[in-house]
C-alpha cells in the first residue's frame, strides 16, 4: 500500500475462511495513539504505526484518554462473500471500523450481535477472493485495565465464544460468590445486632459488609461482559463503593474499639483515614466526570491504596505490637497482617500484569488475593468479635452482681433503718409507759394503801381489790416495757430477768423456788418478740404451777450455747396430758408461742410436771 502510514514491515493478511472460533490477531496488527478530541479520518495520512500492540500489557495511564487506533489485514478465500466479528477486547465505549484506501478511509457499518455484549463486537463482511485494510478507532473507558488484544471471531460460533469467555473465572466467580455469602452473613448478623440491641456500630459495619459484598458481587457478575454497567462498575463504581465500605469499616472500628476512650491514638488515624478516603472519592469523581485527566484519576485511587495498605495498616500493627496486652488488638493485628499481605499481592499483580503460567488461571487474579485478604481479615475480626463478646458477657455478668450486691446492700439499710426507727419507737413507748402509766399506778397503788392503813379493820374489800389490780397492772407493765426495750435485746438480759421475776412471783408462796444458771453466758443477741414470748411463757407457767400443781418446790434449769434450753419441774401433783383443757388455754398458748418464733415446749410427768421450752440461738 502506499503512504506515510505504511510501516517498515507490514504483516501479514489474515483469511477469514480458514476453520477457527476466536482467532487471536495481537501479532498481526499496527498500532498506534490518537489525541482523543482528533478526528482519525482527517489525521490518517500522518499517523505512524506499529508493528504489534504498544504495550504488552496493560495500556499506560498516558494512553488512556487517547484513541487506540489498530491496523490489520484481511482477505476471504471463499468464493462467497464470507464474515467475521472483530471483538478487540474490553471496556472499549466505542468501536469504529473503517475500510482504508490508500490514505483515505470508508467507515464501516457499525453491525452489532444480537445479544447483550453487543456493544464490544463489530461485523466485517468480505467479497469472494477480496482483500481489505481495516483500521479500528478504539475509544477507551478510563481504566487500568485496558489491554489490546483483538480477536477475529467466527459468525456462526460467536454465541459459544462469548458463553466461553462468560465462564473464563468460573473457579473465581464460586470463590467470590461464596466471600458474598460471608458478607451476607455479616449483614444479617450485624443488622440483628443494630435492632435488638441498638449498638450503632453494628449498623456501620452492616453498611460496610453491604458495600464489600456488593463491590465483589457486581464485579464478579459482570466481569467479561460488553455491556454498559460493566464498563461503569469497572471505571468509576467499584472504587466508589470500596471507599464508601471502608469509610464506614473505619468508623465501625473507633465505636468497636471504644478508641476515643481506650485509644486516642488510634481514634485520630480513623480520623485521619476518613478525611483521606473522603477527599479521594471526591476528586475521583470529579476527574472522571469533569475532566480528562485520567493520569490524576489513576494516581488518586492509586495513592489511596497505598495510603490504605501502607500507612494505615502497618501503623495500626504498629502500635497494637505497643499494646500487646489488650488481646482483642491480637486478633485485629493477625487480620490487618493477612489483609497487608495479600491485598500487596493483589496490587502487584494489577502494577506488574505479570502471570504464571504454571498456576491454575485463579492463582494468576488479582481479584483473588484481594478476596483472600478480606476473608481472612473477617475469620480474625470474628474471632476478636467473639473475644469481645464474652468479655462483654461477663462484665455484664460482673456488673448485674454488683448491681445486685448494692441492692442487696441498700434493702438491707431500709431494714436496719426501718427496725431502728421500730427500736426508738419501742424505746419511746417504753419510757412514756414507764413515766407516765407507771408513775400513774404506783399512786394508785400507793393511794390505796394509805387508804387501807386509815381505816385498818374498815377497810373495804373494793380497796383491797384495788391496790391488789394496781399492783397487777404494775408488775405486768413493767414486764412490758421490758420486752420492749431494745436495750435488754440479749440472752443474759432474758436470764437475768427471768431469775428476778421467778424469785420475786413465788416469794410469800408455799413453793420455793430454785434457780440454776449457767455461770458464763457468751453475749448472743435476743430479738424483742422472742424474750417477750419466752418470759410469757414461763410467766404462764409459773402461774399454772402456783395454781393447779400443788408443789413444794420448783426448780429452773437454763443452758445456754447452740440452743437456748429452759427446763421448769415441780414436785407436784402432774398434768393429765389426756385432758389438757383442764388448764385452759394456758399449754396451748405456751406451745402456740414457741412455735411463732421457731422453737418448741415440750411437756410430760416425771414425779411431777416438766416443761422444757427450746429455742436455736443460730
Amino acid at each position: 500500500m502506499k503512504g506515510v502510514t505504511q510501516p517498515n514491515t507490514q504483516p501479514a493478511y489474515i483469511d477469514i475462511n480458514k476453520e477457527f472460533i476466536a482467532d487471536s490477531i495481537t501479532f498481526s496488527i499496527q498500532m498506534t495513539y490518537l489525541s482523543g478530541d482528533s478526528a482519525l479520518t482527517s489525521n490518517y495520512s500522518r499517523l505512524r504505526f506499529s508493528n504489534g500492540p504498544e504495550e504488552k500489557g496493560f495500556i499506560t495511564s498516558k494512553h488512556v484518554t487517547k484513541k487506540a487506533i489498530v491496523r490489520f489485514y484481511i482477505f476471504n478465500s471463499a468464493d462467497s462473500t464470507k464474515g467475521v466479528y472483530f471483538f478487540p477486547g474490553f471496556f472499549y465505549s466505542e468501536i469504529n471500523l473503517f475500510r482504508a484506501y490508500g490514505d483515505h478511509l470508508r467507515p464501516l457499518p457499525a453491525i452489532m450481535p444480537a445479544n447483550e455484549d453487543s456493544i464490544g463486537y463489530r461485523y466485517i463482511a468480505l467479497a469472494p477472493h477480496d482483500t481489505a485494510t481495516i483500521v479500528a478507532e478504539l475509544v477507551m473507558e478510563k481504566t487500568y485495565t485496558n489491554i489490546i488484544r483483538p480477536r477475529l471471531i467466527n459468525a456462526n460460533f460467536l454465541p459459544a465464544y462469548i458463553t466461553q469467555v462468560h465462564n473464563a473465572s468460573r473457579d473465581l466467580d464460586l470463590m467470590t460468590y461464596l466471600i458474598c455469602g460471608l458478607l451476607l452473613m455479616m449483614t444479617l448478623f450485624s443488622l440483628a445486632n443494630f435492632i435488638s440491641g441498638g449498638n450503632r456500630e453494628f449498623l456501620y459495619y452492616f453498611v460496610y459488609a453491604v458495600l464489600i459484598g456488593l463491590m465483589l458481587f457486581t464485579k464478579s457478575f459482570f466481569n467479561y461482559r460488553a455491556i454498559r454497567i460493566s464498563y461503569f462498575i469497572e471505571s468509576y463504581l467499584d472504587f466508589i463503593m470500596q471507599g464508601m465500605a471502608i469509610i464506614f469499616y473505619l468508623i465501625f472500628m473507633r465505636k468497636f474499639l471504644m478508641a476515643r476512650i481506650t485509644h486516642p491514638f488510634l481514634y485520630k488515624l480513623y480520623n485521619a483515614g476518613i478525611l483521606v478516603l473522603i477527599l479521594a472519592l471526591a476528586l475521583n469523581t470529579y476527574f472522571h466526570f469533569f475532566t480528562n485527566n485520567f493520569i490524576a484519576e489513576n494516581s488518586v485511587e492509586t495513592f489511596t491504596k497505598i495510603f490504605l495498605l501502607l500507612v494505615m495498616i502497618p501503623v495500626f500493627i504498629i502500635y497494637s505490637l505497643r499494646h500487646w496486652n489488650d488481646i482483642l488488638l491480637r486478633y485485629l493485628v493477625w487480620g490487618n497482617l493477612a489483609q497487608l499481605v495479600f491485598s500487596m499481592v493483589s496490587l502487584l499483580f494489577i502494577v506488574t500484569n505479570v502471570r504464571f503460567h504454571s498456576l491454575p488461571p485463579i492463582l494468576n487474579s488479582a481479584l483473588f488475593y484481594y478476596e483472600i485478604s478480606l476473608l481472612l481479615e473477617l475469620i480474625f475480626f470474628l474471632m476478636g468479635l467473639s473475644y469481645k463478646n464474652n468479655r462483654q458477657l461477663i462484665e455484664q455478668t460482673k456488673e448485674r452482681e454488683r448491681l445486685k450486691a448494692e441492692n442487696q446492700v441498700k434493702e438491707y439499710e431500709k431494714e436496719l433503718a426501718v427496725f431502728k426507727a421500730q427500736q426508738e419507737e419501742r424505746n419511746r413507748i417504753s419510757t412514756d409507759m414507764h413515766d407516765e402509766l407507771g408513775s400513774g399506778m404506783t399512786a394508785i397503788r400507793l393511794m390505796s394503801e394509805i387508804a387501807k392503813n386509815k381505816m385498818k379493820e374498815n377497810t373495804p374489800k373494793e380497796i383491797e381489790k384495788i391496790s391488789q389490780s394496781a399492783n397487777d397492772v404494775l408488775n405486768k407493765m413493767n414486764a412490758i416495757i421490758w420486752s420492749m426495750n431494745s436495750g435488754n435485746d440479749s440472752v443474759d438480759n432474758l436470764i437475768s430477768y427471768i431469775r428476778e421475776y421467778a424469785l420475786e412471783y413465788l416469794e410469800g408462796t408455799n413453793i420455793r423456788c430454785h434457780i440454776r444458771t449457767p455461770k458464763h453466758i457468751e453475749p448472743r443477741e435476743l430479738t424483742g418478740e422472742k424474750r417477750r414470748n419466752i418470759f410469757l411463757c414461763i410467766k404462764e407457767i409459773l402461774n399454772n404451777a402456783l395454781k393447779h400443781s400443788q408443789a413444794s418446790e420448783l426448780s429452773i434449769d437454763i443452758e445456754t450455747g447452740e440452743t437456748l434450753v429452759v427446763r421448769l419441774a415441780d414436785n407436784g401433783i402432774g398434768i393429765d396430758l389426756q385432758n389438757l383443757r383442764l388448764f385452759g388455754n394456758g399449754i396451748q398458748n405456751i406451745q402456740r408461742r414457741m412455735q411463732s418464733i421457731g422453737g418448741k415446749a415440750t411437756i410430760k410427768n416425771e414425779n411431777g410436771t416438766v416443761i422444757v421450752l427450746e429455742l436455736p440461738l443460730t
